[in-house]
């Protein structure tokens, strides 16, 4: 049952009326983090919202941003956080602005990219009186405990670039594998990956840590690469698989591990950071600061959480097809004990992880007036819609690209497959508006 009074609605939304004229009113769904006010000004749904005189929503997430509506983030506070119960209050939302704004009358369309791209879809599917269409860009629609597919689109990501990047890679991987099981080589990692503090490793958890805070580079930068997102203040937007396989394939930085710390060098200046945080210890005290002052209470904390009780998603490195190594299931598993408590075990999560996909089908959908963008470098189209489910189940696979790169402001470099999607789903919207 979802919670409403009892919690009050204690959501930020924003509003932007400058197209309005009549037509639809389009919603965007917030998600795993604060609501960026830079997309009621920026975005391609308001390219849509103006050809269609649309008004323009966006409601935060419970738990993200400044939307909180519990005292603090202790676990316990967090049964109130959830996909369904973030339905809830789109539909609850949507009831009192149709009453406040007096939109009876009005259709309403949803958008959202990424896990608001699972909401979207998944609101017009439990809420199909409320919504007349949705857009869910790079929707992971499927839950799964252990997303092993995630790492090997991200070997695929890379050789597509150069066959020899993802090798280079996978030596760099297995070099600092081998190095972190002596205590004698802690302080040249220390000094080559310029981590923070002196490299302590203690236990499996400690080394699983450092080697996927590393690999994190390549994922963030495969699953971004070239997006538009510097309107959203976004750093290191210029850094693109072009750039990380530069490296690794050159071998005037020396060997493939030099190069990989030559890769962390390069992100640490693009991200204005001056050392590389990979203690396990220090991670999970930030993540148990149950405050709303604390570093990971804009969501970090929060996501995670969801992850444990919903969705799993967790990308270890369990698949032989992909260059990394050292941080399998079970260290996604234990770090929900850790931070949650001993009962999110591998059982509950699974048990958890079924559930989602009872709720919603997972990829069988029974719907209609979806549409369903997915990049094909982005690791996460693996589990979205990547072929038409019906002539009103519309999936828009756009070659080259990544994650959520539709949404983004057009630009002048955009390739041509990705301006015609964004001008295919407008037709489809304009069709089922009318």
């Amino acid at each position: 049952m979802a919670q409403r009074a009892e919690l009050g609605s204690r959501q930020r939304f924003f509003i932007n009326d400058t197209f309005y004229d009549g037509g639809p009113v389009f919603l965007m769904i917030g998600g795993e983090g604060p609501a960026n006010p830079a997309w009621m000004v920026s975005g391609t749904w308001l390219t849509y919202a103006e050809k269609l005189k649309a008004l323009c929503l966006m409601l935060e997430h419970r738990f993200y941003g400044k939307s909180h509506p519990t005292e603090d983030i202790q676990t316990a506070n967090l049964r109130y956080l959830s996909s369904k119960q973030a339905l809830a209050d789109l539909a609850h939302f949507q009831t009192v602005m149709t009453q406040k704004l007096e939109l009876n009358d009005s259709k309403w369309v949803v958008f959202g990219g990424s896990y608001p791209g699972s909401l979207a879809t998944w609101y017009r599917l439990k809420y199909p009186h409320l919504v007349h269409a949705a857009v869910a860009t790079s929707a992971p629609v499927y839950a799964l405990i252990n997303f092993i597919e995630y790492l090997e689109v991200v070997q695929t990501s890379l050789a597509d670039y150069n066959p020899e990047c993802p090798k280079a890679v996978k030596t760099a991987s297995d070099t600092l594998v081998k190095m972190l099981k002596n205590k004698e080589n802690y302080a040249a990692i220390t000094k080559d990956f310029r981590l923070c503090e002196m490299l302590q490793i203690n236990s499996e958890m400690d080394s699983a840590y450092v080697l996927e805070t590393l690999a994190g580079n390549f994922m963030d930068v495969v699953q971004y690469n070239s997006d538009n997102r510097a309107f959203e203040g976004v750093k290191g937007t210029n850094i693109t698989i072009q750039v990380l396989c530069d490296i690794m394939t050159d071998s005037t930085f020396g060997t493939p591990y030099n190069r990989y710390a030559a890769v962390v060098h390069l992100m640490l200046e693009a991200l204005e950071m001056k050392c590389m945080d990979t203690s396990y210890k220090k991670y999970v005290q930030e993540m148990t600061n149950t405050t709303w002052q604390g570093t990971a209470a804009d969501g970090g904390r929060q996501w995670v959480y969801q992850t444990c009780t919903e969705f799993g998603f967790f990308q270890s490195t369990d698949s032989l097809n992909q260059p990394f190594s050292g941080f399998p299931l079970s260290y996604f598993v234990q770090q929900c004990s850790d931070i949650y408590g001993s009962e999110f075990n591998f059982t509950n999560i699974i048990s958890a992880v079924q559930q989602t996909n009872e709720m919603y089908g997972g990829f069988n959908i029974q719907s209609g007036r979806i549409i369903f963008p997915n990049g094909c470098v982005d690791p996460w189209h693996a589990l979205g819609i990547i072929e038409d489910l019906s002539d009103e189940l519309i999936s828009v696979y756009i070659k080259g690209t990544a994650h959520c790169a539709n949404m983004y402001p057009a630009r002048a470099e955009d390739p041509p497959q990705l301006v015609a999607a964004r001008l295919y789903i407008f037709s489809l919207l304009e069709k089922w508006l009318n």
